[in-house]
């Protein structure tokens, strides 16, 4: 009786010893030696998953992972998607992170002021993603990081960039101030791309804002320089000065050769440029020149306006610019 007590103490102990050594295998350091990306397909079932799991070296079995998931793991369902998965994580951290459908996010992002054919290299360039994609219309999508997964869609990622554009467009537009120059949700786009473009300092805004408005408002031609240029390069940089022939040039854009707003966006204007428009300063500016700090100087007159570009002119000059 006292041998048979001492095998059953001893297969007891060994059991405990086999169960700790299970737990510790399930939420021990796992075998990865660097950070791995695994995909689990769409409609993965779990035993799938391990599969891609062990292929990866994320785990050291799928057929151990599966019973030990079932051991430990409880009843919460796997979702699919591509996940980042740390060196040496644990099998254990690794089913929760597969059921809290934590997946890796990929992003493309649009900085304010980006023309389309500038949108369209980025949505080509982002990897991961697939299918081609054309050059979107201009002023047709909100600047901004837009989140993707991996074997995702460059047309579905657009088509999101632009529902964002037309949500906030039709939200901003609700909110607009009364006597404003623009009439149409369109020509509130339109300016807001040559206020982006204009200046870089969110102080001056709506300073720049206020400026165009108030020509459009007395019938004066914008006379905004990006809106010569984008017929050149598209939206690119011109790397040069603007040539007279190009400020005569009659094609649409150049306010300098007509009166009122060019005939689309130069840009894709962000959020606190199409604010800007909608409600101006209240101002009776005219007139901006460069101040040489990456801002401007305001002018009611073209007297104080031609006052403020001799002190341009001296200062590019000191500066051999």
């Amino acid at each position: 009786m006292r041998r048979l007590g001492c095998v059953g103490l001893l297969a007891g102990l060994l059991a405990i010893l086999a169960l700790f050594l299970v737990a510790q295998s399930w939420g021990g350091a796992g075998p990865a030696p660097r950070d791995l990306s695994v995909l689990i397909p769409e409609g993965a079932s779990l035993s799938r998953a391990a599969t891609e799991l062990e292929k990866a070296g994320a785990i050291p079995s799928a057929r151990r992972f599966l019973m030990l998931s079932k051991l430990f793991g409880g009843s919460t369902p796997i979702r699919a998607g591509e996940y980042s998965i740390p060196a040496h994580l644990s099998q254990a951290d690794i089913l929760k992170l597969l059921q809290g459908g934590k997946t890796l996010q990929r992003f493309v992002m649009v900085p304010e002021g980006w023309p389309a054919v500038l949108v369209q290299e980025a949505l080509m360039k982002a990897p991961q993603l697939t299918g081609p994609v054309g050059i979107p219309a201009e002023g047709s999508v909100l600047p901004d990081s837009y989140g993707y997964d991996r074997g995702g869609s460059r047309q579905q990622v657009l088509e999101r960039m632009q529902k964002a554009m037309d949500a906030y467009l039709a939200q901003a537009w609700a909110k607009r101030k009364p006597g404003i120059a623009v009439k149409t949700p369109q020509e509130a786009l339109i300016l807001a791309s040559i206020v982006e473009k204009e200046t870089g300092k969110p102080a001056e805004r709506r300073l720049v804002a206020a400026v165009y408005s108030n020509r459009l408002k007395r019938g004066m031609p914008l006379q905004a320089d990006p809106t010569t240029i984008y017929p050149i390069t598209k939206g690119r940089p011109l790397g040069r000065r603007i040539l007279r022939s190009e400020l005569d040039a009659k094609n649409g854009y150049n306010t300098y050769a007509m009166n009122g707003l060019p005939v689309g966006p130069i840009a894709n204007p962000g959020r606190a440029s199409i604010d800007a428009v909608l409600d101006p300063a209240q101002s009776n500016a005219l007139y901006f020149v460069a101040d040489g700090t990456g801002g401007h100087v305001f002018a009611d007159t073209l007297d104080q306006h031609n006052a403020n570009v001799v002190k341009w002119r001296a200062y590019r000059a000191a500066k051999g610019i």
